[in-house]
Parts: C-alpha cells; sequence; structure tokens
C-alpha cells in the first residue's frame, strides 16, 4: 500500500479526492481508498464482479476491506483505455454524439434488466440491502431547507405533485442503479466514440429503473445525444413505459434535492441549486430544460 501511494497521482473526477492512478504488476491501475465509507470497498469490489462482462468495468486486482485511517481500506482496479466523456462530448460531432448517445441507451437498458427484490444501499459483499427510509416525496421534500419564499414553495409543491403522477403511471419494479450516471464518469475511446469503461460506484443501488436516466438528463440540453440515447434504451426490449424524460427528472429528485442542500460545496451542487429554483419559479419538472423527448 505504501508503495502504491508514493507513486499515486490524483484522478480527476469526484469530490473525495481519494482515487488515484498508480502502477501495479506491471500494469497501469486505479487505487480508491475509503477513508469516509471504509464498508464501502467489499460492496464496490461486489458490485464490479456482478457486472463484469455485461458493463464496461475495470477488472478487480486487489481489495483491502479493513484498515485505520491512516492505512484505510482499499481497491485496487485496472485503469480502463479512454478519455473522459466530458471533455469529449465539448468538441464532439453530431455524429459522435449520436453514437454515444446511443450506447449510453445501450447501457442504461442494461442496469434496468438488472433486477433486484427491494430498493436500498448495498452493505456488504454478499450485496445484502439495506431499505431506505426517505419517506414519499413529498415528505422528503417538505425536510429540505432550500431557502423557497411563499410563492416558490407554492410552485415546488406543484413539481412535486407532477413528479408523483408520472411516476404513478411507470414500471414499479426494482433494478441495479448507477446513480452517478453522467458524463464525468463515463470513457470514451476519442478515435471510435466507443464508450470503454463506466466507472466511480460508490453511490449505486438498488433503486427505480429511470433514476439513471434522470442524472444523466439533470443538465443535458443535448438534443442529439438525447435522442440516441432515448433511442438505444428503447432498443433495449424493456417496457419502461412513457414519458421517459419526465419519469426520470420525477425519479431524480431525491437526489436533486439532497445535491441542492449543499451548494455551498461545490459547482455541481451549486448548478443543481439554481435548477431547483428554477423549478420552483415555473412549477413544472422541465424547469425551464428543454424538452429533450422532443428528438425523438
Amino acid at each position: 500500500m505504501s508503495d502504491l501511494a508514493a507513486s499515486a497521482v490524483p484522478l480527476a473526477g469526484g469530490y473525495g479526492g481519494q482515487t488515484f492512478a498508480v502502477s501495479a504488476g506491471g500494469e497501469d491501475a486505479v487505487i480508491k481508498l475509503y477513508v469516509k465509507d471504509p464498508e464501502r470497498a467489499a460492496v464496490d469490489a461486489a458490485l464490479l464482479q456482478l457486472v463484469r462482462g455485461l458493463l464496461p468495468v475495470p477488472r478487480v486486482l486487489d481489495l483491502k476491506r479493513d484498515g485505520s485511517f491512516d492505512d484505510p481500506p482499499y481497491l485496487l482496479t485496472e485503469r480502463l483505455p479512454g478519455v473522459n466523456l466530458q471533455e469529449f462530448l465539448q468538441s464532439a460531432t453530431d455524429d459522435q454524439r449520436r453514437t454515444v448517445g446511443s450506447q449510453l441507451g445501450e447501457l442504461l437498458a442494461c442496469l434496468s434488466g438488472m433486477p433486484f427484490l427491494r430498493t436500498g444501499m448495498f452493505r456488504d459483499s454478499d450485496l445484502v440491502i439495506e431499505p431506505f427510509d426517505l419517506g414519499d416525496l413529498s415528505e422528503y421534500s417538505a425536510g429540505q431547507v432550500l431557502g423557497f419564499d411563499a410563492r416558490q414553495q407554492d410552485g415546488f409543491a406543484d413539481v412535486v405533485a407532477a413528479a408523483e403522477d408520472v411516476l404513478a403511471g411507470g414500471v414499479d419494479r426494482v433494478c441495479l442503479v448507477h446513480s452517478d450516471f453522467n458524463p464525468k464518469n463515463l470513457l470514451v475511446d476519442p478515435a471510435t466514440a466507443r464508450i470503454t469503461g463506466l466507472i466511480d460506484w460508490e453511490f449505486a443501488h438498488a433503486g427505480s429503473p429511470y433514476t439513471d436516466l434522470g442524472n444523466l438528463f439533470r443538465f443535458c440540453t443535448d438534443p442529439v445525444l438525447a435522442g440516441a440515447t432515448l433511442d438505444g434504451l428503447g432498443r433495449g426490449g424493456l417496457d419502461l413505459g412513457e414519458p421517459l424524460v419526465d419519469l426520470g427528472r420525477a425519479a431524480d429528485l431525491w437526489a436533486l434535492l439532497e445535491l441542492a442542500g449543499r451548494a455551498a460545496e461545490h459547482e455541481v451542487a451549486a448548478a443543481a441549486k439554481r435548477l431547483v429554483t428554477r423549478m420552483a419559479d415555473t412549477g413544472t419538472l422541465a424547469g425551464g430544460r428543454p424538452d429533450l423527448s422532443a428528438v425523438r
């Protein structure tokens, strides 16, 4: 561990600063330290084993389950090829974005097809589920302090009511959720626009088949990418109902509100706060975001 850490180079992505590029066993690798949530190392290793061969995830090279603050548990994996998708999309052509979007839809379909019996967080290497205790969306949103005035509170109550109505018409089943499914956690080959990796599984849980779509579309304004994603998801052969964009946005509200409550911590959380404020101002799930379903 000390030899690895001595040559470690911090990797971009995430906000914990605990993921590093290293060299191990003659190959490039990635080591993730679990200081804040030591039990999660075994969970992440089990998840990578579960989906390997179905999703583009790295091989597990080593796992240290136990440790201390000074010598924490860690997960060592191979380093996948490719560049960060968030950076790639900044200069990608329409054709490249269509290619990427189609694959994103296929990945979402694969995740949505991995069933579990109940919602909750994974708590050990056997992926035992500890059920969520968040209450329904109305109860959860009422407990968030977002600084809304009376008019905005009424507007956001309309948003919650719309979200509950939409979700009531969706499918009622539980699947594997990556829970941070967005371009910063995806890798792509810039020469072929093929997705090479889905990384950072620290928030993965058993939950709604719409959550990852909502996360991906949270800040998305690209109709080309969105349309190709929805088409790719549709080809997965799963009956997920409609309207998919609204279902995703509704399922994303729990995470979006939690993130917005931490607006002072970093820019992504601040962007979440701006988004929920626009939703409250307009009284709509879209909150001024484009109609991404219109491109299908």
